[in-house]
């Protein structure tokens, strides 16, 4: 069976290409692919240990049987009742503006407010910064995102959530990524803001590559929570 690998950010620079087929036999999992993938490519230990897998946009373990025509990402670490509906979800390659996009979220009930805006600032570690550059799985980011919003207004007594990031080149001064919630009570927004900006840099699937003065780095993302990592069950 023939199955596509989707690769992004560091690990792309290790397959050369974006989206490559690999051939593997009838009732081949995850961990066969990995196994394979390990084989023939270069990459450092370190990246295979803290990478995630998703089948068909799907965070999958290592025993996840793999069929003929699946969509198999690797993904390097980044950055009940009925279920709310959520409009404020979005990728952007254009500049955004906090102020402006959390503004139309007001609502006569709401006591707070609370919006968090990533900027792109002009040194990392001591190096300087001279911009940056956001890369996306578009598709399973934006489900991802969808996610934590339905997720944030299940767990926490808010009202409304907007999460926008920005993908492509961003200069110095430019907003990354902006979080705002909605709520009666102070408490629950800050709470909510933090949980979802943290969620976010874990389990969403959007890398940086930070370029300076003296080169350029895909920065190192925050490890996936454990129960996504795909050699768990092995």
């Amino acid at each position: 069976m023939r199955v596509t690998v989707l690769t992004f950010g560091m690990l792309r620079e290790h397959f050369g290409e974006s989206s490559n087929p690999i051939d593997l036999p009838e009732g081949a999992t995850v961990a066969d692919l990995l196994a394979q993938c390990r084989a023939c490519r270069p990459a450092p230990a370190a990246v295979w240990s803290s990478l995630a897998v998703a089948v068909n946009r799907e965070y999958a373990s290592a025993t996840h049987p793999l069929s003929d025509g699946d969509e198999v990402a690797l993904l390097p670490p980044v950055s009940g009742g009925a279920t709310p509906a959520v409009s404020h979800v979005a990728l952007t390659n254009s500049p955004i503006s906090a102020a402006a996009i959390a503004e139309p979220l007001r609502h006569d009930e709401d006591g707070a407010l609370v919006v968090f805006d990533g900027i792109v600032r002009n040194q990392t570690r001591g190096r300087r910064t001279l911009y940056l550059f956001y890369e996306a799985y578009p598709e399973m980011a934006l489900a991802r995102m969808k996610q934590l919003a339905v997720e944030a207004l299940q767990t926490y007594p808010i009202r409304d959530v907007l999460i926008v990031h920005r993908l492509g080149r961003l200069e110095i001064g430019e907003s990354s990524v902006v979080i705002a919630v909605t709520s009666a009570h102070r408490a629950a927004a800050f709470d909510a803001c933090r949980w979802l900006i943290d969620t976010l840099k874990q389990t969403v699937p959007i890398w940086k590559k930070e370029f300076f003065e003296d080169g350029a780095v895909w920065a190192q993302g925050e490890p996936f929570p454990p129960e996504l990592a795909p050699e768990r069950a092995q």
